[in-house]
């Protein structure tokens, strides 16, 4: 082997060995990605079910606001139907006069 060969071959390793850095550097950086990834998918999980939580929470309250809405209706409704019923009470007893 020519002494060219070996300051080629020399050099060449350096680079191998640079490369082989910095591929296990990228190696490195990839996995703490992928934990930070990992994190913020259970923030987003937990996130999700919160919104989920709330959302039922909004529909019991929805529910329970149609509910009362419907009960002032029902109540307004008997009052109009009583108030109907007394004037009609009242015309038969002038009928009946």
């Amino acid at each position: 082997m020519t002494e060219d060969s070996r300051q080629l071959l020399v050099l060449l390793e350096l680079r191998f060995n640079e490369l082989m850095a910095l591929c296990d550097a990228q190696k490195q950086k990839i996995q703490e990605l992928e934990q930070a990834l990992e994190v913020k998918e259970t923030e987003l999980n937990q996130a999700i079910e919160k919104i989920g939580v709330l959302n039922a929470k909004c529909n019991n309250l929805l529910t329970a606001q149609v509910i009362s809405v419907e009960e002032g209706e029902m109540k307004n409704a008997k009052m109009r139907v009583s108030k109907l019923v007394r004037e009609v009470e009242k015309c038969i007893a002038l009928l009946n006069e």
